[in-house]
């Protein structure tokens, strides 16, 4: 009998130092050298890709869209609009999601209605102009970039709204458009945060 506790006890204890060493090493150890390893070859990555003002102060994410309006929710003129959000009350990272509804609810198709004529109207084009991601929110509900279509149907509100000539706006888009990844992958975009930051101080 002694000699089977004994041996118990010697497989706990091998079992404890185990753990142990492999929580040290791979919870630890591991952890700090790929941490070590992603500040020094990617940091701004490593730090979730935070964006600054003129002042050094962050502003967000180039990652996670945020919305651009005023106290009581309106967009405001002078910056361009991002697509919209089903993420909490809007662009909410602990509640990322889209609305889960589909193309022929009657719900979604109104909202989708009523987007169309207020973006139409807020940017002085026809509705036929209005493209998609301008009135439908992405499926994690935290996408940060536009279509270069929507930027485009922005440009002249944004001109008009900050006294400045419409090419030089025109060319600020086009400074920030990306193309699709690696030539192909993906589709032509524009991040809002970092277009709207390059326009002027943006302080969240």
């Amino acid at each position: 009998m002694n000699t089977q506790a004994r041996g118990v006890g010697r497989t706990i204890w091998v079992a404890t130092r185990a753990m142990a060493l492999l929580t040290l090493v791979l919870g630890v150890g591991y952890t700090l050298v790929i941490t070590g390893i992603g500040q020094v070859a990617l940091p701004a990555q490593t730090n979730g890709s935070i964006l600054t003002d003129e002042d050094g102060d962050p502003v967000g994410s180039s990652l996670i869209g945020q919305s651009f309006t005023d106290a009581d929710g309106e967009p405001l003129p002078e910056y361009f609009q991002s697509r919209p959000s089903a993420a909490g009350d809007g662009y909410d990272g602990g509640a990322s999601s889209g609305s889960n509804l589909g193309p022929e609810n009657a719900d979604l198709i109104a909202a989708i209605a009523e987007r169309t004529s207020h973006v139409a109207e807020f940017n002085g084009v026809t509705e036929a102009d209005v493209p998609a991601d301008a009135v439908t929110a992405s499926a994690s509900g935290l996408d940060p970039h536009i279509s270069p279509e929507y930027a485009a149907i922005q440009i002249g509100r944004v001109a008009q709204a900050r006294g400045v000539p419409v090419e030089q706006v025109r060319e600020l888009v086009a400074a920030h458009t990306q193309g699709p990844d690696v030539g192909y992958l993906g589709e032509s975009r524009v991040n809002v945060l970092e277009l709207n930051l390059a326009l002027g101080e943006w302080e969240g």
